[in-house]
């Protein structure tokens, strides 16, 4: 369904575009060059990529072909610009600065480079790692949309995305404390410092690049897994993503020979608490308790790895 032209994620999107054209200066002309901001964007396409055609121009830059073909005639008559038959096809030319084209150019293409340093610059390391990762991100979501989930192993990275994640998470649905948060990030680090890769896993969801999920195998003896730190992040919700993991988990539970499955959760967790009952969980035992900061109904479910 159209969203609306006042739908609240419309205006952010216009606010972050007028707060992106101000930042790189696209308001005026582009590094003070002597061209129109399309024309820079079309000397650089030829500057930096070989091959180019008319056509293959027109399609990258999403232009008009009698617009692009206007700019190129003015780039042929200032010397900028030559031909060559395409050796595939005649019909076809492909494009390519002159060395005095190149000279033109070059000294706005280092200008580009040391103002985008010069921002960078102003960031720290750790900063400029996510300010770039969020660039990748838009651009993989505005060009390929962001449907797609993949469920992996873990990598270096990703246990600081599922401890962020699931305190965002319970702090905002149930009113958790940072008491949670410092539970899920002793859970990772116990993982991280000891797992048996042949016995223990962790689930990672992915979707553009981001983590939006998670869920565990961990051993814990006489051939009983224990499954922990499910989540699936607000945004990858709907999709049935919950549901994976946990099958994925019980799945890799009965290929490494566990008998039994358990997991402790609280009956509030409405939504995971179906996906347990659905793959045939039975609850145990329940106990109530006071833990992160609010009151909970804690509670116990088992498995039968044995039983199909």
């Amino acid at each position: 369904m159209p969203l609306s032209a006042d739908d609240p994620d419309v205006a952010a999107m216009r606010g972050f575009n007028r707060f992106y054209t101000r930042a790189i200066g696209l308001l005026g002309r582009y590094l003070d060059a002597p061209w129109s901001l399309t024309e820079s964007r079309v000397f650089y396409e030829l500057f930096a990529r070989e091959g180019l055609t008319a056509a293959g121009l027109c399609d990258e830059l999403g232009l008009d072909a009698g617009y692009v073909s206007r700019i190129l005639k003015k780039f042929e008559a200032a010397g900028w610009l030559a031909r060559t038959p395409s050796a595939d096809d005649a019909r076809r030319s492909i494009l390519t600065l002159t060395k005095a084209g190149r000279v033109t150019f070059a000294p706005y293409d280092r200008a580009s480079r040391d103002e985008m340093g010069a921002v960078l610059e102003r960031l720290g390391a750790a900063d400029r790692g996510r300010l770039v990762g969020a660039m990748g991100l838009i651009e993989r979501l505005m060009i390929e949309g962001g449907d797609e989930v993949i469920v992996r192993r873990h990598k270096p990275g990703d246990m600081g995305a599922i401890i962020a994640g699931q305190a965002r998470v319970y702090a905002e649905e149930f009113g958790w404390d940072d008491t949670f948060e410092a539970l899920v990030a002793e859970i990772g680090a116990e993982f991280l410092k000891g797992h048996d890769p042949a016995r223990e896993r962790a689930f990672i969801a992915e979707r553009g690049g981001q983590v939006v999920g998670s869920v565990f195998c961990i051993d814990a003896g006489e051939g009983v897994a224990k499954l922990r730190m499910l989540y699936v992040d607000e945004a990858a919700r709907g999709l049935g993503l919950g549901r994976r993991l946990v099958a994925d988990c019980i799945a890799f539970a009965r290929q490494v020979g566990y008998r039994r499955m358990m997991l402790w959760t609280n009956d509030i967790l409405a939504s995971a608490r179906r996906i347990y009952q659905a793959e045939g969980f039975v609850l145990t035992a329940e106990e109530k308790h006071h833990s992160f900061g609010v009151d909970l109904v804690g509670q116990t479910w088992e498995l039968d790895l044995t039983a199909r």
